[in-house]
């Protein structure tokens, strides 16, 4: 950049530079934003929302209690008898397990079989 030149923009513009470019200069700031726009990596990235983000959590934390409530049965089917004070202790834990996995929703359970 040895060659300088002036460039003519309305003030507007000018003023939104000023308020976004932090300690660049202007000319840093707008050579800045138009690497950024032309780089082929950018226009490639997408993003998720926060509605996508929020139904991942959501599917994430039904998944892990389908294989708790898996894990759960089958270890209480095939294993030993396990006296009711270890179940009762069990249950809690799961319980509690629950209720911070999911504190915003009520409609959702974690069921144990007994035999």
């Amino acid at each position: 950049m040895g060659e300088k030149r002036m460039l003519i923009m309305p003030a507007e513009l000018i003023k939104k530079i000023d308020d976004n470019r932090g300690d660049m200069s202007q000319a840093e700031f707008v050579d800045f934003l138009i690497d950024s726009q032309l780089k082929e990596e950018v226009k490639d990235q997408q993003y998720a929302t926060k509605e996508e983000f929020r139904s991942f959590e959501q599917d994430t934390r039904k998944l892990l209690r389908s294989f708790l409530d898996f894990f759960v049965s089958y270890g209480l089917e095939l294993g030993k008898q396990s006296p009711k004070a270890e179940f009762e202790e069990l249950s809690s834990k799961l319980e509690e397990l629950e209720n911070h996995l999911a504190p915003e929703s009520k409609d959702k359970e974690a069921k144990i079989k007994w035999k």
